[in-house]
């Protein structure tokens, strides 16, 4: 892979002011994805995963405070025009959301919304764009595409508008695909069909891809790497195999033995206790140390860096540091 980063986001803090108190949802995240590679977001909800995606395509609200840097195939997220991100948007970085009837416009059928994101980027005829949209739904498999391509959102099934966002993410040859829990709302027959057609387009287009997830066993499917994330900060970075076998921070080790997989043949689904925190008040020190039970007292009085360890490895923890 070249070692130049397609992604590079240094330092990126974000905060939601609209409330009675800020909200800083993502605390000083930096992550680097290379052209061709998968990296997952792993987490909770409200750990900060989307937040840190959608920040790429400044998708974030009005008033909402950005900091840091951001930088996609060399171009300087924070510095783009209105219009310098418009043809960003597609041609550079797609997003695959993670409910398509939300995503997508009731009042079109999907294959005008195809269409109209081709002629949008792309000097092209109506005939050509449609020839691409079928195409694109052939590609993703979807069942009698010239069919499907006349339906209106609500006349297709969960996984078919999933594939649907596919094709349209993938319209106009992108560089990078941002994936935001693509197969959450889907049964796990088409989960999985999801999950094999993401990855083998990746590999197909050559694209850089954050996959962001609650769900390890996911992660473990589609990613080459993976960043675990906790209360708005990157706690443990890795290669798949490293995160997966060998895990470091006790967070890490809270999801991988809550998975219900190991649960049979023991009497309790072993789950981190506590909730998150409120990201209006955090707490001083490890935002995992009253959920951590291995936290001592210089947990709770300082926030550990992220320390680089042998290989891809870091860990922000205070047994390694």
């Amino acid at each position: 892979m070249d070692a130049t980063p397609m992604i590079d986001i240094k330092n990126l803090s974000v905060t939601f002011n609209r409330g009675r108190q800020p909200v800083k949802a993502v605390n000083g995240v930096s992550l680097a994805v290379r052209p061709g590679e998968v990296v997952a977001l792993l987490g909770e909800s409200g750990s900060g995963k989307s937040v840190t995606m959608r920040s790429l395509l400044r998708l974030h609200p009005v008033g909402t405070t950005v900091d840091g840097s951001m930088t996609v195939d060399g171009r300087d997220v924070m510095d783009l025009s209105k219009k310098e991100l418009g043809d960003l948007r597609g041609p550079i970085v797609s997003m695959v959301f993670q409910e398509p009837r939300l995503a997508l416009d009731p009042v079109y059928t999907v294959g005008h919304q195809i269409e109209e994101t081709i002629m949008r980027h792309e000097e092209v005829s109506h005939a050509q764009a449609a020839a691409r949209a079928l195409a694109l739904f052939q590609r993703v498999r979807i069942p009698s595409p010239e069919r499907r391509l006349r339906n209106y959102p609500h006349e297709m099934s969960g996984g078919m508008l999933q594939r649907s966002m596919i094709a349209m993410a993938l319209a106009c040859n992108p560089k990078v695909l941002l994936a935001d829990e693509p197969t959450t709302a889907l049964d796990a027959t088409v989960q999985i069909q999801i999950l094999l057609l993401i990855r083998e387009l990746q590999k197909e287009y050559g694209l850089s891809v954050i996959f962001v997830t609650h769900d390890i066993g996911v992660a473990a499917e589609v990613a080459d790497r993976i960043a675990v994330m906790y209360a708005g900060r990157i706690v443990e970075e890795g290669m798949v195999s490293d995160i997966i076998e060998k895990p470091r921070h006790p967070y890490t080790k809270g999801l991988l033995g809550a998975r219900v997989e190991l649960a049979y043949g023991r009497d309790r689904l072993v789950t981190i206790p506590g909730a998150p925190p409120d990201l209006t008040n955090m707490p001083p020190g490890c935002a995992f140390a009253p959920r951590c039970p291995q936290a001592s007292d210089p947990c709770r009085a300082r926030v550990p860096d992220l320390v680089r360890q042998a290989g891809a490895r870091q860990v922000a923890c205070l047994q390694y540091a």
